[in-house]
Order: C-alpha cells, then sequence, then structure tokens
C-alpha cells in the first residue's frame, strides 16, 4: 500500500516537472524579449547578462521606457503596424467569408466530385511556402498587384484550406435536421446557411479566424519579398527587422525587443480571451464529421 502511494506522488512529482519544464521553456523567450526592452545600451552590453534591469556601477534595479519611446516615434514601425493590421485583418475577413461559403457546400449540400475536391483542399496545407514564392512573385509582376492586395491573395493561398477542411468539419457535425427544419418553413439553402448554421459555428469561425490573423500578422518571408520595391507597404515584422541605430554600425537590440512584445501583446490577449472557443472549435473540428 505504501509502495502504490509513493509511486503516485512520483508520478505527480514527475508531471509537474515537466509542466515547469515546459512552462519555463515556452515563457522564457517572451520574458527575455520584456527584459531586454527596458534595458538601456550599457545595460544590454553587462556581461553576464541580468534577468532584471540593473545600473552598469551600482548594480541596483534601474529599468528605462526609451526604447518604447523610440518605437513609438518611428514612423516605419507605426506604418507598419497599419499595413500588418490591414493586410491581417483583410486575409481573416475573407477567408472567413470564402471559407465559410465553400464549407457550407462540403458539409452539407450533394454534389460531385465533393470528396476529391476535400482532399484536393487538404493537398493545398501540404506544400511549404517557400516553394511558391518565386512563382507568385512572378505572377503578381505580370498582373502589376501592389504589395498589400498580393500579400492578402498570397497569404489566403494557405490560410483558405485550412479554414475550409475545419468549417466542413463542423457543419458535418450540425444535424441534418435543422437544414430540414429550414425548409419546411419556406427558408431558402442561402437563408439557412447564414441565418441558422453560421451562428452555430462560432467556435469554429474564431479558431480559423485567429489561426489566420496571427499566421497574416507573423508572416515575413512573403512580406520582405514583395514590398522589396514598395518599402511604404512593409509590415511589421519587415519593419523590426530592418531597423537602424541612431549611430553607424549600431544594433538596435532593445529597440528590437520592444517592438517584438509591443506586437506580441495584442496576440496574446486575442488568445486569452478566445481559448475556450479556440479548443471546442479545434476538438469540434478534428473529431466530429
Amino acid at each position: 500500500m505504501m509502495n502504490k502511494q509513493v509511486f503516485k506522488i512520483s508520478k505527480k512529482v514527475v508531471f509537474w516537472c515537466v509542466v515547469a519544464i515546459i512552462f519555463v521553456y515556452m515563457l522564457f523567450p517572451f520574458y527575455w524579449a520584456v527584459n531586454s526592452s527596458l534595458k538601456t545600451e550599457s545595460q544590454l552590453q553587462m556581461t553576464p547578462a541580468t534577468f532584471i534591469p540593473r545600473n552598469p556601477h551600482t548594480l541596483k534595479v534601474d529599468f528605462t521606457l526609451d526604447n518604447y519611446r523610440s518605437i513609438f516615434t518611428n514612423d516605419k514601425f507605426i506604418h507598419g503596424l497599419l499595413n500588418s493590421t490591414i493586410v491581417s485583418t483583410m486575409t481573416t475577413g475573407l477567408a472567413l467569408v470564402v471559407g465559410s461559403f465553400a464549407a457550407f457546400a462540403l458539409g452539407k449540400l450533394r454534389f460531385r466530385g465533393k470528396t476529391p475536391s476535400l482532399y484536393l483542399i487538404l493537398s493545398m496545407t501540404m506544400f511549404p511556402q517557400v516553394t511558391v514564392l518565386s512563382g507568385l512573385y512572378a505572377v503578381i509582376n505580370k498582373l502589376n498587384i501592389s504589395a498589400l492586395p498580393g500579400m492578402i491573395l498570397s497569404y489566403m493561398i494557405f490560410t483558405l484550406p485550412f479554414t475550409v477542411w475545419v468549417l466542413t468539419s463542423f457543419f458535418k457535425s450540425l444535424p441534418r435536421e435543422l437544414m430540414q427544419s429550414a425548409q419546411v418553413d419556406g427558408a431558402t439553402p442561402f437563408q439557412t446557411f447564414y441565418k441558422i448554421l453560421l451562428p452555430l459555428t462560432a467556435p469554429a469561425l474564431v479558431t480559423t479566424g485567429l489561426l489566420a490573423f496571427i499566421s497574416a500578422w507573423n508572416e515575413y518571408l512573403f512580406s520582405l519579398t514583395f514590398t522589396a520595391i514598395e518599402p511604404a507597404s512593409r509590415t511589421v515584422p519587415v519593419a523590426i527587422a530592418l531597423f537602424t541605430g541612431t549611430v553607424s554600425r549600431q544594433e538596435p537590440f532593445g529597440e528590437i525587443m520592444a517592438a517584438a512584445v509591443v506586437v506580441t501583446i495584442p496576440l496574446v490577449v486575442l488568445v486569452l480571451i478566445f481559448q475556450r472557443k479556440i479548443i471546442a472549435g479545434l476538438t469540434a473540428g478534428a473529431v466530429k464529421g
């Protein structure tokens, strides 16, 4: 009996130790970014590095907000935030609108070629983004599309298949009796879709919408390529990567960390607010249907 209790206690201790290690591993980079963003140039050059901002001479706790003031007076960073907001919002909105229509058709309507269409959509998620970068860039240049619309269309190529796949599984899980009752009451398929079925897919819409937004918000490679000849259209990841110091050959590490914190906070807040709907949407999309 004693051995069983010791074994159970040992299992719990090991489990919580693993949880603590994962917790530290996941949060430490963000903590270090915050810590570095509150340091001056001289504090960043201290060796060994300190886990909290300290005065280089007295070693007393001493932090500064100069890095945050600097980035919010940087026009390139502000324009990058605006461009990222436009691109991410438009990408998410279009992906949800187009994806919900496609998912309704694939999940609730009958037509030839439905199963091959689903597998074709799934196969589109298997291609790495870098493999289509040069081709997309050539097409966008040929069509003379500006950088912002080009990025929106490009991001939809990667967010739309996932959106359609998750929403299709969710639509399949809804009872068919809902559509039958709506048809008896005289509702058209479109009315059944947006008045009855669509409101029930809120968890899946939130899940796919947030993931699409985060993907577009953090994307760097396509943005760097498409804005090479349009610097005014650079999104915030590219703007941060191209930060320059006020002194020649200076690497503005503190400003970069401050900008990274500012860019990350909205995503963290959104995920914390909608975390239950995200879990519900992923579970329903992965298990049902």
